[in-house]
């Protein structure tokens, strides 16, 4: 058996989807950097950092680290208040530090109190935000990167449908259907999908650059001008690959808002990344479990490296690991091969990457964008009772109206409303025996088992070693949220069979009543007895 999770294990799996990754990273490190106020290249060398050295320190098999839109208005505010992009830089350095100490502290356990339907509501509400921004360089308007207000500059800009109307570029939204048509006969067509080297990306991109060209040699009115296509700086001579990077002004560091700053950017990128990570745990298959307070370590070395050579400040990003899952990346390998085609491509060939149409990386992310927010997710958490629909649904809404972290800030209130009201009177228990010593491995849960309880179930089950025998007790649970009930799923049928544990589930209903008794949350949790 191949060993996937090792850092150069499953290169013939993994390549594919790091390619993938580095076709939808490209442009976006380009468009946060732009949004930012900061050199272009600024948000590339955020990504390099993020893939390869965040890649390598990182446990996480699927998440992917690098600039993120959610730091855009921080940091543009803070370069014009501080006043130059040098001094900005030691704020990245300062941050890198907090995060640093974050990590040694064990600061990163606070990501078991998010329960699964506020992070699936932040997913699907950053899936529609996706396709939302999508939809105006799908049809060749370009706004956001030509530094225009764009649908959601200063709240929801109900004019910008009219400006996308009467603004449609045809090539443009020729190339988007070619490369969607691709796309989607690369995953659903049987003799494409085995083709797993040549990822459906890679093809639509090739076939966006071809048909551009062929529209610019025919002088077709179709043919998409230098505004819609990537954009990135061709150094000619030794001195402009020198001027490529900024290094950062120490006397930042005497200044009282440069501190500021960066703690504020230490504190909002340390909570994306400790959400993202929760929710790059479920898009993983093999549901392995990430050490976040290793994960911090690595974002604080990440941010403190690439703030010293003149890269934006990085998190773990959602879109980015999003694509990453769905290109079938199996290994942390995926997310270094995208940091070093980013670094190569940038040095070597920025010509070619520049021919790249925005409208075929638009079709990816479009399809990346349904992929988190598919209606099938809605109809999931409609049936699972109010309680479990309503926190994520205020949540999707919250995302897409405000901003991520606000977002979950409202869902994770609702949740926490709905769940103090089960929970009052009712205490949570957890016997076990000493999972050093012992085999044999009894876990009794509460009369009421809530998200709040997560935290220890899941440490307890991470803990468990291969070849053990495990019983969970559930004889005496009137209920139990559906966070624990995948999460035990996930352990019995997932890695109970690959690490030889034999699990014996004692007691489970098949379904479970919300806590106003008023509606089913009907999950089926199966057992295996390893023989």
């Amino acid at each position: 058996m191949k060993n996937s999770t090792s850092l150069f294990g499953g290169i013939k799996e993994n390549f594919p989807s790091g390619l993938v990754v580095f076709l939808v990273a490209l442009p976006l490190c380009l468009g946060i950097a732009l949004a930012s106020g900061a050199p272009p290249l600024s948000g590339i060398i955020s990504g390099v950092v993020g893939g390869i050295v965040v890649g390598v320190i990182s446990n996480s098999n699927i998440s992917v680290s690098g600039p993120a839109a959610g730091l855009t208005a921080i940091i543009l505010v803070a370069i014009t208040d501080i006043g130059a992009f040098e001094l900005f830089l030691c704020a990245g350095i300062i941050a890198g530090i907090i995060q640093l100490i974050l990590g040694f502290i064990r600061a990163g356990s606070i990501s078991n109190y998010f329960p699964n339907n506020v992070i699936e509501g932040m997913l699907a509400g950053i899936g529609i935000i996706i396709i939302l921004k999508q939809i105006s360089h799908a049809v060749g308007f370009d706004k956001d990167y030509e530094g225009h207000e764009s649908l959601f500059d200063n709240g929801f800009n109900s004019g910008f449908f009219t400006e996308l109307l009467s603004a449609i570029h045809p090539g443009a939204v020729v190339i988007t259907l070619v490369s969607i048509f691709i796309l989607l006969a690369w995953d659903n067509v049987p003799a494409l999908k085995k083709l797993k080297v040549l990822p459906g990306a890679l093809v639509a991109v090739i076939t966006g650059i071809l048909l551009n060209e062929l529209f610019k040699i025919s002088e077709s009115a179709l043919a998409i001008t230098p505004e819609h296509l990537v954009t990135l700086p061709v150094p000619k001579s030794l001195e402009d690959f020198k001027n490529l990077i900024t290094f950062p002004d120490i006397s930042g560091f005497t200044n009282p808002k440069v501190w500021i700053t960066g703690a504020t950017i230490a504190v909002v990128a340390s909570i994306e990344t400790l959400l993202c990570i929760e929710a790059s745990d479920r898009l993983d298959v093999k549901r392995r479990i990430t050490d976040t307070n290793l994960e911090l370590k690595a974002q604080g070395i990440g941010n403190l490296i690439s703030s010293f050579i003149g890269g934006l400040p990085m998190t773990s990003v959602v879109v980015r690991s999003s694509a990453n899952a769905s290109a079938g990346a199996t290994s942390k390998l995926s997310t270094i091969i995208h940091g070093v085609l980013l670094l190569i491509c940038v040095l070597s060939i920025p010509f070619i990457l520049n021919l790249i149409p925005l409208a075929t990386l638009a079709a990816v992310l479009i399809l990346v964008g349904y992929k988190l927010a598919k209606p099938a997710t809605f109809i999931h958490f409609w049936k699972n009772g109010k309680y479990q629909f309503i926190p994520f649904l205020a949540t999707v809404v919250a995302v897409v109206a405000t901003d991520l972290l606000k977002g979950v800030g409202i869902g994770l209130l609702i949740s926490i409303i709905y769940i103090l009201q089960g929970n009052m009177k009712r205490a949570y228990y957890l016997s076990k025996e000493n999972l050093d010593d012992a085999d044999d491995i009894t876990i009794k849960l509460a009369e009421e088992v809530s998200f709040l309880n997560k935290a220890a179930i899941k440490k307890t089950l991470k803990n468990i070693k291969s070849k053990s025998k495990v019983i969970i007790d559930a004889r005496k649970t009137s209920y139990i949220t559906t966070d624990v009930l995948e999460m035990i799923q996930d352990f019995a049928n997932v890695r109970a069979k690959e690490e030889d544990i034999e699990v014996e589930l004692l007691g489970f209903k098949t379904s479970y009543r919300d806590y106003a008794n008023d509606q089913d949350s009907h999950v089926v949790v199966h057992h295996r007895r390893a023989m």
